[in-house]
């Protein structure tokens, strides 16, 4: 299939490139995506949480009344979780969240996303282009003749181009990444794609291996 190249002004190049069938021609697979977007979000988890438990617990340890005769539940600590201020029963602990995929796995749930763009028509191929100084106001004139400023967008260009990546790091809806960064949760996430004209092929192959 193929898709027009457009310039930084919103108009079509005439040039039109060639997108993989393997790529942006499947069918949805709901299940590759969900583990995937689960990983990417565990794998950003500390993990550090902790609460203490019974024993953690600094205060006395005499009984704090007698066994019998009071009318009420025997006790005999004050560090008793059913006493405020007592230790918490099963509470968290620390605990690493990562857990493994298959690289074929990753690779389908990214292609899947990529299909779903093409398909929803929240794809554009923009032709290569960069900027003398990073100027958030330059990258806004972008997003305006593309028709997309009010959009989250995510750019995927050339890591080289660093003038571009820090002209859009102040906005809060546009996100500027090369195609190792690319994943799937940043896919989903972001509401139109825009892929640089000489990224698209680096992209196409990595996910074609």
């Amino acid at each position: 299939m193929k898709v027009s190249v457009l310039d930084i002004k919103g108009k079509e190049t005439g040039r039109e490139v060639e997108l993989s069938e393997s790529v942006f021609g499947l069918e949805p697979n709901d299940h590759v995506v969900y583990l995937d977007v689960k990983q990417h979000l565990a794998n950003k988890r500390q993990g550090t949480h902790k609460a203490k438990e019974r024993a953690e617990i600094v205060g006395s340890t005499r009984k704090i009344k007698k066994q019998k005769g009071t009318g009420t539940a025997r006790a005999g600590s004050i560090k008793s979780p059913i006493f405020k201020g007592g230790g918490r029963v099963f509470g968290p602990r620390p605990r690493d969240y990562h857990f493994k995929l298959n690289k074929k796995l990753k690779r389908l749930a990214r292609k899947t996303v990529l299909s779903q763009k093409l398909k929803n028509n929240q794809l554009m191929i923009v032709e290569d282009f960069g900027f003398e100084a990073p100027k958030t106001k330059e990258f806004l004139n972008v997003l305006d003749n593309l028709n997309i400023r009010d959009k989250k967008s995510l750019l995927v260009l050339d890591e080289s181009n660093k003038n571009v990546y820090l002209s859009s790091r102040n906005l809060k809806s546009a996100k500027v990444v090369n195609v190792s960064e690319l994943n799937t949760y940043n896919i989903l996430n972001s509401t139109v794609l825009l892929i640089t004209e000489s990224r698209l092929e680096e992209l196409q192959n990595n996910l074609n291996k």
